[in-house]
């Protein structure tokens, strides 16, 4: 077997292995919630799963706002941030593996340039900007073979501050509602 068999062959299975992962999360997304109950590991824990999914998505911000009004904001975006970053991973890893599949979307193009041109900033900005597209950044981050330490970086930095605004924008919603009643 060539050396590109091989790859072509890892390919397809890291691609089969994250939509399986990312079906089985949702059907189980149900489930995930209790695990708020664990504090900060626990925010981390589902914030990792409810982005591991590639395309369905999953409450981890809604979570983020609520964990925000229970813990310390700053914790809770930082565990969420994290946490998200990691899970981010399968994006990236399904552009690695699935190459051919993105190349044919018309969105590709413009998506791969503004990687090209701005990398780094367009990871931060889509990983900021809250929107369930920010897979296909980080698929098309995998195609482009970016360097996973810098895609995790501005994922994570994105994604904190994001998770930032959910967890004390739930803590003043949450605590001003406690307040009229």
């Amino acid at each position: 077997m060539t050396s590109q068999r091989r790859q072509q062959i890892l390919r397809v299975l890291i691609l089969a292995l994250v939509v399986g992962l990312s079906v089985f999360l949702y059907l189980i997304r149900d489930q995930l919630v209790g695990l708020e109950k664990y504090g900060y590991p626990g925010i981390f824990l589902i914030s990792i799963l409810a982005n591991v999914t590639v395309i369905l998505p999953l409450p981890g911000v809604v979570i983020t706002s609520a964990m925000g009004a229970v813990f310390n904001p700053l914790g809770v975006a930082i565990a969420a941030g994290c946490g998200a970053a990691l899970g981010e991973i399968s994006g990236y890893l399904a552009g690695f593996s699935g190459r051919a599949v993105i190349e044919r979307r018309d969105w590709h193009d413009r998506l791969v340039s503004w990687m090209r041109k701005y990398g780094d900033i367009t990871i931060l900005v889509l990983a900021f900007v809250p929107n369930p597209l920010f897979d296909m950044a980080g698929i098309t981050a995998g195609a482009l073979k970016m360097p996973l330490w810098r895609f995790l970086i501005w994922t994570a930095l994105g994604k904190i501050l994001k998770m930032l605004i959910f967890a004390y924008g739930g803590a003043t919603i949450i605590r001003g509602l406690e307040s009229l009643f």
